[in-house]
């Protein structure tokens, strides 16, 4: 092994105080300062931050009726009876008195699905992560 690769390796493994009190030896015996304000660097060179991992996307939704186009709420009535399997005044009464889930913890797919047939019928609906 060289000199220079000894010498490499016992620097890589000074400490912070190691590094300083090295720092100060050279100025004092040789003059010599730290380009950049001497600041030295772990054997890893500068520490960045870690990556933040990617928020896991979500994969269950809950598809909410928020309202329905009045000109169109029997339209909307019947998805929500077809969808729900409600009698019709409980699909009218879900109608009306929303916002109300129409569909719970169902996959993105699903629950695009089931937002355009609301939306086709004249329903006000939003899709959001459980």
């Amino acid at each position: 092994m060289s000199a220079i690769a000894e010498l490499g390796d016992k620097l890589a493994v000074l400490t912070i105080a190691q590094a300083v009190e090295l720092k100060n030896y050279l100025k004092e015996k040789y003059q010599i300062e730290p380009a950049g304000g001497g600041v030295m660097q772990g054997p890893m060179g500068p520490q960045t931050p870690a990556p933040q991992e990617k928020a896991a996307e979500p994969t269950e939704f809950n598809v909410i009726l928020e309202g329905a186009d009045p000109a169109k709420k029997i339209n909307v009535i019947k998805v929500v009876r077809e969808l729900t399997g409600q009698g019709l005044a409980e699909a009218k009464a879900t109608v009306e008195g929303g916002p109300k889930a129409i569909k719970e913890v169902v996959d993105k797919k699903t629950a695009d699905e089931l937002k355009k047939k609301l939306e086709d019928a004249g329903g006000k609906v939003s899709v959001k992560p459980v």
